[in-house]
């Protein structure tokens, strides 16, 4: 009885560390650092649009509203491919480099888009952040977005002029679980998106979509005109206080997570 007793209690072991590793799987977001690989000129250190940087360019209070959600965070340092993405549920894909801020920018390539089409349709999620028009590359961001219908548009809307905060308010939002319980975000010089396929719109402005997603294979992907949610303007530590940007990042972080699949 006794060696019965030991047998069942590792298979049980064995079950359930099966599926909490399944469970890590699915809820590690990797953020893209090769195709955004920034150096800060006075420190000479990786920085925008990363976990670990903490000013203002960076998106360490994002990773900390992912990390509420049960989430582990990953740093993909290199190229988009089937071993950096193996074990990621959410990838995150941020502002790539142009040559004013990377004099040799790594461009997302053909092989690399085969492989992020492939990752998607096999369930993985995908989170794309452009940029407004000096500050992205679009030209071979468009070449990965053409495979889900997505084409970032060159251009800059949204301007701000000093501390006018209210000219990139977006208040007309629609009943989407990105804004559960939001009435106003900041969405400060962004491209707008052009549309096809299953490729539909999320948030608009005019005739300008900010904000699109699309069901691939059996992923999903999204897609947001700026990179929106870095720690300049994610709280209040520069916007005021009705501008409800901390309340999208949660409804974001648990939108993304519930569709990665178990």
């Amino acid at each position: 009885m006794k060696q019965n007793y030991f047998s069942l209690k590792s298979v049980i072991m064995l079950i359930f560390c099966t599926l909490a590793m399944n469970g890590f799987a699915q809820k590690t977001v990797g953020l893209d650092n090769w195709y955004n690989h920034e150096t800060n000129a006075k420190t000479g250190k990786i920085f925008h649009y990363t976990w670990d940087d903490t000013q203002n360019s960076g998106f360490s209070q994002l990773g900390d509203v992912f990390k509420s959600k049960g989430a582990t965070l990953k740093t993909i340092e290199g190229k988009a491919d089937a071993k950096s993405l193996a074990g990621i549920g959410l990838y995150i894909i941020v502002d790539p480099d142009t040559t004013s801020e990377n004099p040799n920018p790594n461009y997302i390539l053909p092989d690399d888009i085969k492989a992020i089409a492939k990752w998607v349709k096999d369930g993985g999620v995908l989170l794309i952040l452009a940029n407004d028009k000096p500050n992205c590359e679009f030209t071979h961001l468009n070449l990965l977005g053409k495979e889900f219908g997505i084409h970032f548009n060159p251009v800059t809307l949204n301007p701000v002029t000093g501390k006018e905060y209210n000219m990139a308010a977006e208040v007309n939002l629609p009943n989407h679980p990105l804004f559960k319980g939001v009435n106003k975000i900041y969405m400060k010089e962004v491209c707008s998106l052009a549309l096809s396929g299953t490729a539909k719109a999320v948030l608009t402005d005019k005739d300008a979509v900010y904000i699109a997603e699309t069901p691939i294979g059996k992923g999903f992907v999204l897609a947001v005109g700026d990179p929106w949610l870095y720690n300049e303007y994610i709280d209040h530590a520069m916007l005021p206080a009705d501008f409800e940007n901390l309340k999208a990042a949660n409804n974001l972080t648990e939108y993304l997570l519930s569709k990665v699949k178990k």
